[in-house]
């Protein structure tokens, strides 16, 4: 089984910066994507960002509400995905999820798996 286990959500006021972590573990063999999603109440789920294995990014398919503000990086070797969220607006408040395309160690194809979601709160 795996697990993806979100932290670094918090209260901050805006303008303030938060930097949330995402650290998978548990039977995993490989992990391809890995994203950033959040969910704000009242709305839709809508992704913030992805990367993939190599570490790339398509900045232009980021919401324009983030756009040069928020960034997401990953370190391989702690399979754990990040995002720096700066210049934080309230309407950033949301629960924040992090997601993940992952092969179990003796699995032939890849699954996606989701965290519990880490509440950030932008107070103005």
């Amino acid at each position: 089984q795996v697990q993806l286990v979100e932290s670094g959500g918090g209260l901050v006021q805006a303008g303030g910066s938060l930097r949330l972590s995402c650290a998978a573990s548990g039977s995993i063999f490989s992990i391809n994507a890995m994203g950033w999603y959040r969910q704000a109440p009242g709305k839709q789920r809508e992704v913030v960002a992805t990367i993939t294995r190599g570490g790339s990014t398509n900045y232009a398919t980021y919401p324009d509400s983030v756009k040069g503000r928020f960034t997401i990086s990953r370190d391989n070797a702690k399979n754990t995905v990040y995002l720096q969220m700066n210049s934080l607006k309230p309407e950033d408040t949301a629960v924040y999820y992090c997601n993940a395309a992952v092969k179990s160690s003796g699995s032939s194809w890849y699954q996606t798996y989701w965290g519990q979601g880490t509440q950030v709160t932008v107070s103005s």
